[in-house]
């Protein structure tokens, strides 16, 4: 049965899907019917029958159009940006139009930070295929793009229209890229949501296993506890920046590395452990609950 969960405040807030089957008619269809046009960004990693399973569906409601990126961090690029956008204006798109993001965190960035830009704001929604991307950066409206100084330092606070996350998608994933998903699962566990820190203690079988019904409840925790944050601090000037545990000292080595020799959640898990080490040195934590940590990870 699917799971519903609303994010952000007032007139920005939006629903996400969270079953098996989220991508369907009966979730596209009323969120595109309102639109003449859609444009569905992704990847080459994205698997072929995903991208088409959304297109073939977009298409009862909408003119479909198609931008592919290269896969990796690189494709969120100024010269990526200024390319969808041009796409976007060469046919016509307007303010009644919407962008379909269907990937991982990469294309949910340059998407979303497209859909901010384009006419000063048009509709977006996200369809996360990465686990990583369904628990985390689909939700919480955080846009962006790299430039030559740094990583996503040129962006905006977007929310989407909506976000359909397909559980579905995930037994098309790499064991590696499921792993670095899960990374960030075990951080609501840590900073704040006790239930979700239990399943995943009394349960790394069937999560590894993707077991159908746990892999939905350890999403949905998940993002229950993003969403009760950012609609608490949209804009990161306070609460927010628990979301930021383990990202201080991952985002180093990610940087270390060029961004390419390590995943974001494989970088995110070393970068809480060490937090978490530093805390035990400091006396914050003992150190059986630093073995659990560790555990976890």
């Amino acid at each position: 049965m699917a799971k519903e969960i609303f994010a952000g405040k007032k007139h920005l807030k939006y629903k996400i899907i969270i079953s098996g089957n989220a991508i369907s008619k009966k979730n596209l269809g009323p969120i595109l019917k309102e639109h003449n046009k859609a444009l569905i960004i992704s990847d080459n990693g994205v698997p072929l029958d995903i991208t088409k399973k959304v297109k073939s569906i977009s298409k009862n409601y909408s003119k479909v159009f198609s931008v592919v990126l290269t896969k990796g961090e690189q494709a969120k690029s100024i010269q990526n940006f200024q390319k969808i956008l041009n796409f976007l204006a060469e046919n016509n798109f307007d303010r009644t139009d919407i962008i379909i993001s269907v990937g991982g965190g990469v294309v949910g960035d340059i998407s979303g930070y497209v859909a901010s830009s384009y006419l000063r704001g048009i509709q977006f929604i996200q369809i996360p295929t990465t686990l990583l991307a369904q628990v985390d950066s689909s939700v919480g409206g955080k846009t962006a793009i790299n430039i030559s100084a740094g990583k996503n330092l040129v962006g905006a606070f977007y929310n989407p229209k909506g976000v359909l996350i397909d559980t579905s998608v995930l037994k098309s994933l790499p064991e590696r890229e499921y792993k670095a998903g899960l990374a960030e699962v075990v951080k609501y566990g840590l900073i704040k949501n006790k239930f979700l820190f239990s399943l995943l203690k009394n349960n790394p079988q069937k999560i590894m296993l993707m077991n159908k019904n746990l892999i939905e409840d350890v999403i949905f925790e998940s993002i229950k506890t993003k969403a009760e944050i950012v609609s608490k601090d949209e804009k990161e000037n306070d609460i927010r920046a628990l979301l930021n545990f383990g990202h201080t000292f991952g985002h180093a080595i990610e940087a270390h590395g060029k961004y390419k020799k390590i995943l974001h959640g494989e970088a995110v898990a070393k970068g809480m452990f060490i937090a978490s080490k530093i805390s035990y040195l400091e006396g914050h934590i003992s150190k059986k609950y630093l073995k659990v940590i560790k555990d976890l990870l």
